[in-house]
Parts: C-alpha cells; structure tokens; sequence
C-alpha cells in the first residue's frame, strides 16, 4: 500500500512520483512498517528493503497521485496512517534542502525545511506511536552534516541536527514501552537531492574525496543499516546516531 509523502516546495528538490507494489516475504510477515519521503532516493531503496525483507510497507509522500500524505500537515498524517490497526516500525525519510548561509536564507524557506525535515519526523512519530507494539522500531533519517559543520548549509543543517537530538529524547521517553528510536546519518548520497553536484564532474570528484572509502553514497547503503535498526538483532540499540558515510566523519582524509 502506498501514501507518497513527500513535499514539493518552490525552488527545493523534490522527487519525481512513483508508485511499486512490494511482495512480502516471510522474516517478517504480518509486521508492518511506514516509510516517508519514499518516491525517490533514499526513502524508496528503504521501503523497498523493508518490503524485501517482509514488511507490509505503508510508504508515504505527497507525490502521490491517488492519496498524496503531506508531512508538514497533521490532519494528513492522521488520514494516511488511520487505516493501520499497529505499526511495528517507523522511518522518517522525508527531507529538502538548500544550500544558503543565515544571511542568504529566506525566513520562508527557513521554516519550509524545518517543517518538512523537523517537524514531519515529530508528526509522523507522534500519530505512529499509539499504535507501535513493543519491539518497535523509530528510525530519522538525519545526515552527517547534523553531526559535522558545513559551509552554506544552515537551515539543512540545523534541521538535521534537532534530528539527532530528537532521537535521543524519544529514545529515553519510549525505551518504558520496548520502543527503540535511533537515527541515521548519511554521508553524500547519489539521489536527487545532490542532483546539481553530480552533474559537475570536478564538483563531484571534489565531493567524492572528502570520503575516505573512495566512492559516495548509494541509497542501498542507507536502507541496509535501517533494515538492520528495524529488525531484532538491533533489540538492545537505541538513542544512538550512526554515520553511514564512507569514513566522512572520521576526520580528514587528504595528505596536507
């Protein structure tokens, strides 16, 4: 079943609509999961995974042709996740970005990515918890730049940021209900969302170097470490920020 939710907003990337059917196989049957920002990129390889590995997956984003869920707006996010008796597993995937610094940036577009990268990660949870079983599993996607400083990247970045301690929070509020909550930080991915970089040659080897294992990112790489933070050899992880990033973090990797 399939709610896009993902929103496009004037002068941000947004992704283009799509719509699979995932089959279920049998690790874990009857357990279902919701994934937002699932038309593209990162969001799509993790329903996908999940779907692979057995999950009934609920992906939702707002280009959606038949039932667009838009994450900044509760009254949608109640609409989209109302059909669902339980929800064993949460990822919020759903995310924009631009680069500006503070003084470039637009206090609308300011709140635009606020709303979509912090605030539709806090809906989402809020409406998914009541019906999440214990054993359940909350995965934000954050980003490395909420974990690192980038140049000209301030609203993103403090928009990823909130994330990390976001999950912190939730993860101490719901560890009582065997509810685990824990983020992902990715390194450079090739989505669309890097979509103006990969188009330079000399810009990406640039941005290629800064990741000390030689390559960036795919959205595979992404969706194996939440498939792993949704599933039960992850039952005693929780609060934790995981870079997934080919080193980035690490420290510098150039010979100065």
């Amino acid at each position: 079943m399939f709610h896009l939710c993902h929103p496009k907003l004037p002068g941000l990337q947004s992704p283009v609509a799509r719509v699979v059917s995932f089959m279920v196989s049998s690790s874990h049957m009857n357990k279902v999961a919701i994934v937002t920002g699932s038309a593209s990129g990162i969001g799509a390889a993790i329903a996908q995974r999940l779907a692979d590995d057995g999950f009934t997956v609920t992906a939702l984003d707002i280009a959606s042709a038949t039932s667009p869920c838009d994450v900044r707006e509760e009254g949608s996010i109640v609409k989209a996740l109302a059909p669902l008796p339980r929800i064993d597993v949460v990822v919020n995937s759903a995310g924009i970005a631009v680069r500006h610094t503070v003084e470039e940036e637009e206090a609308e577009t300011w709140d635009r990515i606020q709303a979509v990268n912090v605030r539709g990660a806090f809906l989402v949870s809020k409406h998914a918890l009541p019906k999440m079983v214990p054993g359940g599993s909350i995965v934000h996607i954050a980003s490395v730049v909420g974990i690192l400083g980038f140049r000209e990247r301030a609203a993103y970045t403090a928009s990823k940021g909130a994330i990390v301690a976001l999950t912190r929070n939730m993860a101490l509020d719901y560890a009582g209900r065997g509810i685990r909550v824990n983020c992902i930080c990715p390194g450079f991915i090739e989505t669309p969302l890097i979509a103006a970089i990969l188009r330079d040659r000399e810009r990406t080897a640039r941005l290629t170097a800064l990741h000390p294992l030689g390559r960036l990112g795919q959205p595979e790489d992404i969706a194996n470490m939440a498939a792993f933070l949704a599933s039960e050899q992850a039952s005693w992880i929780t609060g934790q920020a995981f870079a997934v990033d080919g080193g980035l973090s690490a420290g510098h990797a150039q010979i100065l």
